[in-house]
């Protein structure tokens, strides 16, 4: 069985995602991340993107891959605003009980937010060690992608997004080992 999220646990994950956001200083907008070709304002942007998308996927919509700016001056704002909006989505009676539809195929609604936990999880550890902030983050955050990572992230679905798994020891923190199997040296 895939693994799932919980509502609680994703509304803990876009708290702690905000909190790093609301962390970066202007003059490490231009800093390189550990996530291949993007600086900070690019992740940044491409979060506050992909959290609005999770919102019109999590309505039954359909993904439109344009990665327009969508943060403007104020990310931690646009974040936030993007971050309420989703979680008001998931909320909604009967929302975790819908099969949500994907261009590879159909899936309940809890593997959907297994999936955005996963991506901000990874995503904020990115924008965290890109800006010295400490990646030490919420350990059931990290255990459950890390889970879902593993159980979904196939070798012939890491394509140019994410990068070979990259062996860190199992007595490392959960986010380093979350890191190193989305392809990201620790």
């Amino acid at each position: 069985m895939a693994a799932t999220g919980s509502v609680d646990l994703l509304a803990r994950t876009l708290a702690q995602t905000e909190a790093i956001i609301a962390m970066v200083r202007p003059e490490q907008a231009t800093l390189p991340t550990p996530c291949a070709s993007w600086d900070v304002r690019t992740l940044v942007n491409h979060m506050v993107h992909d959290v609005q998308q999770f919102t019109v996927t999590a309505h039954g919509g359909d993904w439109d891959p344009q990665d327009a700016d969508v943060i403007g001056d104020d990310w931690a704002g646009a974040y936030r605003e993007a971050a309420s909006a989703l979680l008001e989505a998931w909320r909604r009676p009967g929302a975790l009980e819908q099969t949500v539809r994907l261009p590879f195929g159909e899936f309940p609604a809890t593997w959907r937010v297994g999936q955005q936990i996963t991506d901000l999880a990874v995503h904020g550890w990115d924008i965290a060690k890109a800006t010295g902030q400490p990646t030490d983050l919420d350990p059931e955050v990290g255990q459950l992608a890390l889970d879902w990572g593993r159980e979904n992230l196939k070798p012939e679905f890491r394509g140019n997004a994410f990068g070979p798994e990259v062996s860190v020891p199992a007595d490392r923190p959960i986010y380093d080992r979350l890191a190193g199997f989305f392809g990201r040296a620790v």
